[in-house]
């Protein structure tokens, strides 16, 4: 939990990586194919691609949902509630990007929900992912989706951004 805070404050002191910073683009690329895979999840192909993301150790903070202290139980909630049921879309100009130097990067956005049956997009939320870089490999260890609400009661309003 430490970490977690150690890591939001340090970022806070970080400039952010702009569109143009090959950080930026990396983790846009890799928020991107994550949330692909989850939107495709009912396929059981799609959910181990999306499982490829996550630290098996990963810690997942979700204000409605409660914790999750590994990638397998964060799956199993997944399969149960998500798949098939919902897709997630990034809010365009949402994505904030800081790096974490010897270790990868926190990102930070906000995100849509859109039901697969009636298609309309009714909730949102906002999202931290504390991102690893090791091996090559890119793998979120530290998850919080929070804020959860109707995007009626968001009125169009985006998280406060600098």
């Amino acid at each position: 939990m430490k970490t977690i805070f150690l890591a939001c404050a340090l970022s806070a002191l970080a400039l952010p990586a702009t569109a143009a910073d090959p950080l930026y683009e990396a983790m846009a690329a890799a928020d991107s194919a994550a949330f692909d895979a989850f939107n495709r999840c009912q396929e059981p192909a799609q959910l181990a691609r999306h499982a490829s993301f996550f630290s098996p150790d990963v810690e997942f903070y979700h204000d409605n949902g409660g914790v999750t202290w590994t990638r397998d139980a964060m799956l199993a909630n997944t399969a149960k509630y998500a798949c098939g049921k919902f897709r997630r879309e990034l809010i365009p100009g949402s994505l904030h990007v800081f790096p974490i130097k010897g270790f990868g990067a926190l990102v930070q956005g906000a995100h849509r929900f859109c039901q697969y049956e009636s298609g309309k997009c009714e909730g949102m939320a906002d999202f931290t992912a504390i991102w690893r870089h090791s091996d090559g490999q890119w793998q979120m260890t530290r998850v919080m989706s929070y804020g959860h609400r109707s995007v009626a009661a968001d009125q169009g309003q985006l998280p406060i951004t600098k």
